[in-house]
């Protein structure tokens, strides 16, 4: 009496509501799973034998530099001291400008590894430019174990959700492509190439994210709130994704019994995440405004270096930085890269989706790449990695986004001499990118033959690009003239992937492919 009776399973579905990866067969996936996430590991330890930012180039070097004057700075002075300009702390030599969690992961690299063994490479005063292969091997082992402790759990909690979810509905078991996904995700050209090679710590704030995605998709949204927010104090570029977090959780609250409620928990786990990070700089106003000026560098101009932007690639034709002011660019800037994210966060709003999410992540991401204050060409990493969590639904327009990320990179790779490994990730990908796998059950669909002529095209474009960029001098009165063509096809192809993106989040399904209906749960 009271008890429900079970339902028989319909066609398609398995009967257990098994993890999909430890019963059964599961110990050949899990193998798979573990050689992958290996072969990973391999090729960053081989990118990171190779050269890095600044390598040799005096008076500031490159970004390498940075982070190891960060590890000096935070080991010998208090964090009161950190983000202002004092007698020993020099901000305009790489002064700080990034959240306190990365002043704190700075803090906690330099005094496990570089002082106990290199103590002079963290020397205040004397280190600047220190430079031996001890130091720089124990420099890139703090990415390394970064990528180990953040991103690749990430990257696995990801996959296990997705492809879980994906077994309990009876959509595939997913035996053909969760490794492909997995490989995705960790074989990211780009992310290897920028943290392993030109040395930076971005596997830390994305991992966050990724981690945030994975909580929030699997029902757990305070964690994912939480999450969330040590990726953005972690590195301030976290926020192009605020807009789809935002709209995305804001969504299902309205969606719920008492949606208040369910907003002040999320407000609660927001703000004390903020104040546990942020508790050394709170003690005074001025205090926090002085971090938080070093956070917004406007006075570095609307775009620095080149970068396939709005403002860059349109930089030929109007000179942004000579015609207006900065206060007019704020303006600008402001207006377009909120016109450009509006459509997604009101359809997550309005119609909050797990699918919807994943693209409202990219198309926010784009939106800012695009048409944000201040760009690099590092930033492109922001939209790459939820198209490479789509890469599974979008395995065309995750391809054709990889390649041309990495390749508005280029020059960047090229000055800090990583242009070996640039090749050597490039056709790395494309193989795997390339292996055979079932989407839904088929096979992955055929690219129409109008869209392979336009790619073909670009491909061409490109290939003769990389070519002419290697073995061609440009004009004396363009000195950076291939840099700009790059920019400017790079920047084509992203205002085409980010109008499809924006279209296909409006026109999914309810129930999206992979994860069940969202009405089911809230």
């Amino acid at each position: 009496m009271g008890r429900r009776r079970k339902e028989s399973p319909t066609a398609g579905e398995v009967e257990e509501e098994r993890p999909p990866y430890f019963f059964g067969a599961a110990s050949t996936s899990m193998v798979r799973i573990l050689a992958v996430s290996l072969f990973a590991l391999l090729v960053r330890v081989l990118v990171a034998l190779g050269p890095y930012s600044g390598r040799r180039r005096p008076p500031m070097y490159g970004d390498y530099e940075a982070q190891r004057h960060w590890m000096e700075i935070t080991i010998h002075t208090p964090p009161s001291e950190w983000y202002r300009n004092t007698s020993s702390n020099d901000l305009a030599y790489w002064g700080l400008d990034y959240p306190p969690l990365t002043a704190y992961q700075s803090y906690v690299h330099g005094r496990l590894f570089l002082q106990p063994f290199v103590p002079d490479s963290v020397a205040l005063f004397l280190s600047r430019g220190f430079e031996s292969s001890k130091s720089k091997l124990l420099m890139r082992w703090t990415v390394l174990s970064s990528d180990l402790l953040v991103f690749f759990p990430a990257a696995l909690c990801f996959v296990f959700i997705y492809f879980g979810r994906r077994i309990r509905r009876g959509r595939g078991d997913g035996s053909v492509t969760h490794e492909w996904l997995l490989a995705m995700i960790l074989l990211n050209p780009c992310l290897i190439l920028i943290d392993h090679g030109h040395f930076q710590y971005n596997c830390i704030s994305l991992g966050f994210m990724i981690g945030a995605v994975a909580a929030i998709l699997s029902g757990r949204e305070l964690l994912g709130s939480f999450l969330f927010c040590l990726s953005l104090n972690h590195k301030q570029m976290s926020a192009y994704y605020a807009p789809a977090f935002f709209a995305h959780l804001l969504g299902k609250c309205l969606r719920r019994h008492n949606p208040i409620l369910s907003v002040m928990k999320l407000a609660i786990v927001v703000l004390a995440t903020f104040v546990l990070m942020w508790w050394p700089y709170l003690y005074s106003l001025d205090a926090a405004r002085e971090v938080l000026s070093r956070l917004a560098p406007f006075e570095r101009g609307i775009y620095e270096d080149y970068v396939a932007n709005f403002w860059c690639s349109t930089s030929t034709l109007i000179k942004w930085k000579m015609r207006f002011t900065v206060k007019s660019l704020k303006l600008f800037s402001l207006c377009a890269t909120v016109i450009s994210f509006l459509p997604s966060t009101v359809q997550q709003i309005k119609s909050p989706s797990n699918h919807g999410f994943l693209h409202a992540l990219l198309n926010s991401s784009f939106s800012f790449y695009l048409f944000s204050y201040q760009v690099h060409e590092k930033s492109i990493l922001l939209p790459l990695i939820p198209a490479s969590l789509l890469a599974l639904e979008e395995p065309t327009a995750f391809g054709w986004l990889t390649y041309h990320a990495l390749f508005s990179m280029f020059p960047l790779l090229r000055r800090d001499g990583l242009t070996l490994q640039y090749g050597a990730l490039l056709s790395l990908f494309g193989l795997i990118y390339r292996l055979p796998i079932e989407v839904h059950g088929r096979r992955r669909p055929r690219i129409p033959w109008k869209l392979q002529t336009v790619m073909a095209l670009s491909s061409f474009s490109s290939a003769l690009l990389h070519l002419v960029y290697l073995i061609v001098r440009p004009p004396r009165r363009y000195p950076f003239l291939f840099e700009a063509l790059i920019m400017a096809l790079c920047f084509a192809q992203f205002v085409i992937l980010a109008i499809y993106s924006n279209i296909r989040q409006w026109t999914l399904r309810d129930a999206s492919p992979g994860f069940p209906s969202e009405k089911k749960k809230i």
